[in-house]
């Protein structure tokens, strides 16, 4: 959720299951579950950024799509637009990345990140352009780059077992994150429950968890933003079903900043589940 966010304040200045019949007995089928999804990005109560968001999950992979750019008054100052992808398997109803990308170009400057995943460990990299190796920034070794999980896949919380997914349990973890450039975890607390509405689409309860940023490697501790946003206590995440999976996504983002509160938050948030019948295979006699 912090990767998505602030993925779009840097344009700003820079997703099943079982469920079917099979003929002449009860059996299981799949379920695909999707999510499109538009958001609108503020800054202090003013537009800065739109984005949009594509899921697609079955029992065994997904894909996830967004981009995003500069809005509302600040297209007078700047301007910015990006693009991120990710794609994998579902292991045991979470996602699990095979590749990751994501370009960005704001105001003539261009970034690109490409991650290849095995498992849960990084595989190949590619960013452009390259982390300065300056003395104060924490240095990224391969141990760091193995049981993590890309920004884009980590913003889809999988709740395990066959519960409710609108329940505390959405919230209580810890995710590895690897950005190509930084190794963070982000937390997740349980606060709440609170109805949302978009304008379009999901209207019903969401699970609301404080989040928290705690940064492992990459990053340069003497700068006063790290600082800031790791004793940020005004940090949270709405999170929602995915209709047929096992996955929660945000709805709404709430970070508290340097220059005031950045939302980002669902206008259009429409998720549905697709149920396929499985063949039944007749036994040879």
């Amino acid at each position: 959720m912090i990767a998505f966010n602030a993925t779009l304040g840097r344009l700003s200045r820079r997703a099943a299951f079982c469920a079917a019949t099979l003929a002449g007995a009860s059996a299981p089928a799949l379920a695909d579950g999707s999510l499109q999804a538009k958001y609108a990005l503020s800054v202090a109560g003013i537009e800065v950024g739109r984005a949009t968001l594509i899921v697609q999950a079955t029992d065994t992979t997904f894909e996830i799509a967004g981009t995003g750019k500069v809005s509302g008054i600040l297209r007078a100052v700047s301007s910015g637009k990006g693009t991120a992808a990710a794609r994998g398997t579902m292991e045991g109803g979470k996602p699990t990345p095979t590749v990751f990308a994501v370009n960005t170009e704001a105001d003539g400057k261009v970034e690109a990140v490409r991650i290849g995943f095995a498992g849960t460990a990084v595989k190949e990299l590619e960013v452009d352009p390259e982390p300065k190796p300056l003395p104060d920034r924490i240095e990224m070794t391969d141990a760091h780059k193995a049981n993590v999980i890309d920004p884009m896949s980590g913003a889809f919380v999988a709740v395990p077992g066959t519960g409710s997914l609108l329940s505390a349990a959405a919230c209580t973890k810890a995710i590895p994150i690897f950005d190509g450039r930084q190794r963070y975890d982000v937390t997740l607390t349980f606060l709440r429950m609170e109805d949302v509405k978009a304008d379009k689409g999901y209207a019903g309860p969401a699970v609301v968890c404080r989040v928290g940023y705690v940064p492992v490697a990459g990053h340069r501790p003497t700068r006063s933003t790290v600082k800031y946003m790791q004793a940020n206590k005004e940090m949270f995440v709405w999170l929602v079903p995915i209709a047929g999976t096992r996955l929660m996504a945000p709805f709404k983002v709430s970070i508290a900043t340097m220059i005031g509160t950045a939302v980002l938050e669902a206008t259009s948030f429409e998720t549905s589940v697709r149920e396929k019948a499985v063949p039944v295979s007749t036994p040879k006699r």
